[in-house]
């Protein structure tokens, strides 16, 4: 493990990067639909799905590409591979600012999917610089890092966009080209070179880092966990914006107020609460204790019909935010060091397999039951669905067995 200087640098640059990261992905929220609007000569509602596409084509790169650019990390280090990706996001974002067309959108976003965004390479680092026993902190203050930016990218985007409908992109194209040349000279390489291995194209795939961590005690029992749970909640960046106006009559402000109370909720739990409760209970415990909390959240969600009382629930929803980051230390602490950007390349994948899936899911069945000729007007239907799948993630953590010994240190 590198010195602690170099730990508090490393540190800083990821907390740094994904913090930007969010802001200019929370940025360009706004006026994406305007942009593809201005392009297509298309109404909103033909935007939407437009938007939607666009969306799918970064999930399906992200879910091909994201184990070789971490076996890539495995094998040259953390540094290069962090490096690229922060700018391939900048080339996304100034891509989609000068869009002459909608192919440019579909490109930025490609580019920006294959490169494997942000979080598989952030967690690789922090599982490089901290101790099994710390890891699920450290992956929660990524996590907080996000939700703090992202607090602040929708409401900046707003502003920009009363400039001119492209400025928030090359803002953001900006904001990530500074924290690119920031980490040009800050950012210390976190992986030892006696701790790398050799490339195999073989194990650079989702089914060739399947096979691979197959071979791990313990991980795959767990990921089966961890991409049922980021199925469960993807509910809420797919369905929320829908769902909310249906059953309350919200405008688009009482929704971005929502998930501004959400987003401060969870930042908090990751912050203050998640190293409490992991040192307290461990992190299937702090696991258990999120997916109680969102199945309960997520049923009342369905039968509520209180706009009220649903703004409080999501002021404490982020109890849920201690699920991602206890899940993942479990994987994490299972796995070889020389491994580490695999796995997080083939989390990247499975999260990308269920940012795909979701829409499927829970949209189709919102639409489904608030349709003018639905037999029952239901518009919790999709939270009834998503709370299902918590159970089975829950159920299944409770079955685990944890006895498998801690591959790192």
């Amino acid at each position: 493990m590198i010195d602690t200087l170099q730990q508090k640098r490393a540190t800083r640059f990821v907390l740094l990067t994904v913090f930007a990261y969010a802001i200019g992905f929370g940025i360009i929220m706004p006026v994406l639909p305007e942009l593809i609007v201005e392009l297509e000569q298309v109404s909103l509602s033909e935007a939407t799905w437009i938007g939607g596409l666009i969306a799918a084509s970064y999930a399906v790169f992200q879910f091909l590409m994201g184990p070789l650019v971490g076996n890539l990390g495995d094998r040259f280090g953390r540094r290069p591979v962090f490096l690229a990706s922060l700018a391939g996001f900048s080339v996304d974002f100034f891509l989609m600012g000068f869009a002459q067309n909608i192919l440019w959108l579909f490109i930025g976003r490609s580019i920006a999917g294959a490169l494997g965004a942000i979080f598989g390479p952030a967690n690789a680092v922090m599982a490089d610089i901290s101790s099994a026993q710390d890891r699920a902190k450290r992956f929660g203050m990524v996590g907080a890092a996000f939700g703090i930016g992202f607090m602040v990218g929708p409401a900046l985007g707003g502003l920009l966009g009363d400039i001119g409908t492209r400025v928030p992109f090359f803002v953001a194209s900006a904001l990530a080209a500074c924290v690119f040349v920031y980490g040009l000279v800050a950012f210390p390489e976190t992986m030892p070179a006696s701790s790398r291995r050799s490339f195999s194209l073989r194990r650079a795939n989702p089914v060739g880092a399947l096979l691979s961590l197959k071979q791990v005690p313990g991980v795959l029992g767990i990921a089966a966990v961890y991409f049922i749970w980021v199925t469960s909640t993807n509910i809420y960046p797919v369905s929320w914006a829908y769902f909310a106006p249906i059953k309350f009559g919200w405008d688009s402000k009482m929704v971005g107020l929502s998930l501004t109370l959400v987003g401060i909720s969870m930042a908090l739990v990751q912050m203050l609460l998640l190293g409490r409760v992991v040192a307290r209970w461990g992190e299937r415990g702090a696991a258990i204790i999120g997916l109680s909390s969102a199945t309960l959240s997520m049923l009342f969600y369905a039968f509520t019909n209180s706009a009220l009382l649903t703004l409080v629930v999501c002021l404490v929803v982020g109890i849920q935010g201690m699920v991602m980051p206890s899940i993942n230390a479990m994987m994490s602490q299972r796995t070889p060091v020389d491994s580490q950007g695999e796995l997080q390349g083939f989390n990247g994948s499975l999260a990308a397999l269920a940012a795909l899936a979701a829409p499927l899911i829970y949209n189709t069945t919102l639409s489904y039951f608030t349709a003018a000729d639905a037999a029952v007007h239901f518009p919790g239907a999709p939270f009834i669905v998503s709370s299902i799948l918590a159970v089975i993630a829950l159920v299944a953590i409770t079955r685990l067995n944890t006895a498998t010994a801690l591959a790192t240190e």
